[in-house]
């Protein structure tokens, strides 16, 4: 198995690094966007147990986490349009660097999301989605009493976000130190149930319904995060999609069915993700 660290640098200056897991013989690429205020890290254990499946994995590094030359700031802001130029940036290096290969796409919470707005955009991206712990954050997609206090939380951040600059995440324990423009995109699909990038225009509700690959979803028995049927709301935007789910809990995982635990025992939802239908 090779190690690299692959420079990528998007067009309005931002640079950060592709962390991949290559072994020989590799059958397919993946490219895996973290959730949020995650650093690219996190998801080197998952990396190597996809390589170990012969899977050569490439770990996205959102703008503002780890290695990126950004920090959000009230100086510095980005959205969802900007974090979807770095997905495609990201996706010109893994073609440069395993040529040929069928491309697989996936992400964990909100990178979930981002990779089903990103084959949106442009539904040869990937002839796959793989999605773990993701789902939509609409309100009404959770059950209750989570969706009675959602619509004010999401406000609060946003408002927060505004007010500060950034979002101080790190402060108030949800996320990183995220752009407004991130969360001001993330709350207006929670309150709506729809995507949409503020300067693009493109829609991306309709985009995700003429994709026509695979999708695998993980849910984890316990993460109240990413609930099932936040997963479903998020999979029923894919009509044209041939959707498989399955459900890991604790025992399975050798872990907490968390939101973050499987990051460091990533076996079982590998095994799961590459399990035949």
């Amino acid at each position: 198995m090779r190690s690299l660290a692959l420079p990528v640098e998007t067009g309005d200056g931002h640079r950060a690094e592709l962390q991949a897991r290559i072994p020989d013989g590799a059958s397919a690429s993946l490219l895996w966007l973290p959730g949020m205020g995650l650093a690219a890290r996190h998801f080197l254990p998952f990396a190597e147990a996809m390589a170990a499946r012969g899977i050569a994995t490439f770990v996205h590094e959102w703008r503002g986490n780890g290695s990126s030359n950004l920090r959000a700031s009230r100086a510095t802001d980005w959205g969802y349009r900007e974090l979807l130029a770095d997905i495609a940036a990201s996706e010109e290096a893994v073609d440069a660097a395993l040529p040929g290969l069928p491309r697989l796409l996936g992400g964990h919470s909100l990178g979930g999301q981002l990779a089903c707005c990103r084959v949106a955009q442009a539904p040869d991206a990937a002839r796959a989605l793989w999605l773990v712990g993701s789902g939509s954050p609409y309100w009404r997609a959770f059950p209750a009493p989570t969706r009675w206090w959602l619509p004010g939380a999401y406000r609060f951040l946003d408002w927060l976000a505004r007010r500060n600059g950034a979002l101080p995440g790190k402060r108030i324990g949800f996320g990183g130190n995220e752009a407004r423009g991130v969360i001001g995109d993330w709350s207006r699909s929670a309150l709506s149930g729809r995507y949409a990038a503020r300067g693009l225009d493109v829609d991306l509700d309709a985009g995700m319904a003429g994709f026509g690959g695979e999708v695998r979803g993980i849910v984890l028995a316990d993460d109240w995060l990413a609930p099932a049927s936040s997963l479903a709301f998020l999979l029923g935007k894919l009509h044209g999609a041939r959707v498989g789910v399955d459900v890991v809990d604790a025992a399975t995982l050798g872990a907490a069915a968390d939101h973050y635990a499987w990051m460091k025992h990533p076996d079982a939802v590998a095994a799961r993700l590459l399990a035949p239908r």
